[in-house]
């Protein structure tokens, strides 16, 4: 009932800067929350950055914190990610999440087809 589509990847290098933008489609009223995640296929996945449309700040990774900024849509549902100083550590496939009021409990329920971002050095 809720969708999710991100787009913004691709290939930069090392230092430079990509912006990913995330689309909720659907019934986004049920929305609570999104974030953003990473994964490198072998590895765990790691969240980058979340926040709530009910009044909570947003929270960043350490990993991320200084260099990659949030930005709220004017409509729920909608946000973007811009990622600077990128380094090649940043290379992953990163994924737009949603959780909603119903999965509030148990975490992100909804996830977007992911975007694949390379940093060369």
């Amino acid at each position: 009932q809720v969708q999710l589509v991100e787009s913004g990847g691709g290939m930069v290098q090392a230092g430079g800067s990509l912006s990913l933008s995330c689309a909720a489609s659907g019934r986004t009223s049920d929305i609570y929350a999104m974030a953003w995640f990473r994964q490198t296929p072998g590895k765990e996945r790691d969240t980058v950055a979340a926040f709530n449309w009910y009044g909570g700040d947003i929270n960043y990774a350490d990993f991320v914190k200084g260099r990659f900024t949030i930005s709220r849509g004017d409509v729920k549902g909608t946000m973007s990610l811009q990622m600077n100083a990128l380094k090649p550590e940043d290379t992953a496939v990163y994924y737009c999440a949603a959780a909603t009021f119903a999965a509030r409990a148990q975490g992100y329920d909804v996830w977007g087809q992911g975007t694949q971002v390379t940093v060369s050095s």
